[in-house]
């Protein structure tokens, strides 16, 4: 995605935090009911996990489970050890906020907290990439999204002082018209949809809006955090910012729909980049990998992971960098990709077991 490499940690919070709204002072051991469990907690999507409920106290007025900020399960004047069947998927997966929160008599409010992580049901399926032809790739060009669109490929190059947005020929990799970002961005992935070019940047926190016939621009839209891949599903404009977490956005006003977090069986996937939708699956790069994973739009489960170390050694030559790039053309249903700065762009192919 970048020359540098940047990690990002997820922290979660363990253990228990007091809220008191009516109350000051107070330490842990004063929590009326507690979790019987004393870390975070980590279950599979659509499991069902029994939680269990020390109620500590019985000055206990009422006693709520709190999920994902929605009331799971209200008790009144609980005076014993509680087992409550718990299925976490509701929201989705990823991690989530769990507070137990009694309220005494007197109207004090103790919570005890917990993180809850969601991993996916699903063991993703492992495929090869196939070259099935390649083409020139301009060697200069620091690849952040590529399109295809009218026999054409847009494509969308990234670095302070480099990045536009080109029309490129794909059987001589000649690029036809450009339009380029003023030095101080750094231009990031971007999707075609309504006759309109979007463009992210990096970290500049604005998407730049363009005609997709002249190039010109037609207006920038705000946005918070960091922008990497875009693609769109013909309706919802779909963001990753580097994180496990997918936005969908409206292809009129750019408000967020909905966000969805990438996982497998064994936890996030992170440092998702140049995204496209083929054919009901969101495809994304993972950074500073020769992988490619294909990911289900409604929960966020990695179906699939896609070994693409062939295409670096045929395409990186002596000036690339790491793999980024994937075009659908949806006449054709032909896929292409390619990497920063590789001086080869190919079709592929990509073969799913026993085939």
């Amino acid at each position: 995605m970048k020359k540098y490499i940047i990690i990002g940690l997820l922290l979660l919070v363990v253990g228990s935090m007091i809220i008191k709204p009516l109350l000051s002072g107070g330490d842990s051991s004063e929590i009326p009911a507690t979790f019987e469990f004393k870390d975070n907690l980590a279950t599979v999507w659509n499991k069902q996990i029994n939680l269990k409920i020390n109620v500590n106290s019985d000055d206990i007025e009422k006693l709520e489970l709190i999920y994902n900020d929605s009331v799971f399960k209200t008790w009144t004047k609980p005076s014993s050890q509680i087992v409550f069947p718990f299925n976490a998927s509701y929201y989705g997966l990823g991690a989530k906020n769990l507070i137990l929160q009694s309220t005494l008599s007197d109207g004090t409010i103790l919570s005890d907290e917990r993180m809850v992580r969601i991993l996916s049901d699903v063991k993703p399926q492992f495929w090869k990439s196939k070259i099935d032809a390649s083409f020139p790739h301009q060697t200069s060009s620091f690849t952040q999204g590529l399109e295809f669109d009218d026999q054409t490929f847009i494509e969308s190059t990234g670095q302070r002082g480099e990045s536009m947005i080109a029309k490129v020929d794909l059987k001589s990799g000649s690029i036809k018209n450009t339009i380029a970002l003023d030095a101080t961005y750094f231009g990031e992935g971007i999707t075609i949809i309504n006759g309109k070019i979007f463009q992210l940047t990096w970290e500049e926190q604005k998407c730049f809006v363009y005609d997709k016939n002249t190039l010109q621009i037609i207006k920038d839209i705000p946005y918070t955090g960091e922008g990497w891949g875009l693609c769109n599903d013909g309706k919802s404009i779909i963001m990753s910012d580097g994180s496990e977490r997918i936005t969908f956005r409206n292809a009129e006003t750019f408000n967020v729909e909905k966000i969805i977090e990438v996982y497998d069986e064994k936890g996030p996937i992170t440092r998702l980049n140049e995204l496209e939708y083929i054919e009901g699956k969101i495809y994304a790069n993972v950074w500073m990998t020769n992988s490619i994973i294909v990911i289900n739009p409604s929960n966020g489960k990695v179906e699939a992971i896609i070994d693409c170390n062939d295409l670096e050694k045929a395409g990186k030559g002596l000036m690339g960098d790491v793999l980024n790039g994937i075009a659908y053309n949806k006449l054709t249903r032909k896929i292409y990709c390619t990497g920063k700065k590789w001086d080869k762009l190919f079709e592929v192919s990509f073969l799913k077991p026993g085939i």
